[in-house]
């Protein structure tokens, strides 16, 4: 199976849900001495509508490499009757890994995870968007500017070394200090008409 009957079997991008979560966050804190994003991916893949059976749920896609898929739409996929064959499936992943650092007391040290997750409304051509954002708040007890890394102290106890990648970034960070570390999973799907020929 390719990527993009993968990507299409696996849900329904909060890169909305997930951006508006990190930009609330970031509003609140205090401005960070380091902060930024460590990586950040996506891939937006288009396939295109072939065959529909609304009974069996089955529909048949053919990527942008050619090759042919069926995928079973679940009763989850509301609007199935309103896809046409031609119409457009298009499938956004994202992924980043995000960092801001806090001074000491202005964070809690802990853990949480929280999805979102939403599908399109009757009577539109089907679409959904899903998110898991895991964020993690870590204690800073040991800074190594030689190798260079950072030792972090987890709520649980747990420690942690971890390298920096752009020593510069190491100004203004002391022992003490709060890291905040934002990972965020996005999928939206969205069917789109046929384009005009």
């Amino acid at each position: 199976m390719n990527r993009v009957a993968g990507v299409l079997l696996a849900a329904s991008c909060v890169v909305s849900l997930a951006a508006c979560a990190m930009s609330e966050d970031q509003d609140q804190a205090t401005p960070a001495p380091m902060g930024g994003v460590v990586e950040e991916n996506k891939v937006t893949t288009t396939a295109t509508v072939e065959k529909i059976d609304l009974e069996t749920r089955l529909v048949t896609l053919r990527g942008e490499d050619g090759e042919v898929f069926t995928i079973k739409a679940g009763e989850e996929v509301r609007n199935l009757p309103q896809v046409e064959v031609g119409d457009q499936v298009v499938t956004t992943y994202y992924e980043s890994l995000a960092y801001s650092v806090h001074k000491p007391g202005s964070l809690e040290a802990g853990a949480a995870a929280s999805t979102g997750a939403a599908r399109a409304e009757l009577g539109q051509k089907p679409g959904g968007v899903a998110a898991n954002v895991v964020q993690v708040v870590a204690t800073i007890v040991a800074i190594d500017k030689a190798t260079p890394s950072v030792t972090l102290k987890k709520a649980d106890g747990e420690v942690v070394a971890i390298r920096v990648r752009e020593p510069k970034r190491l100004e203004g960070v002391a022992v003490g200090d709060m890291v905040e570390i934002t990972y965020t999973e996005a999928l939206a799907i969205a069917v789109q008409p046929a384009p005009a020929k």
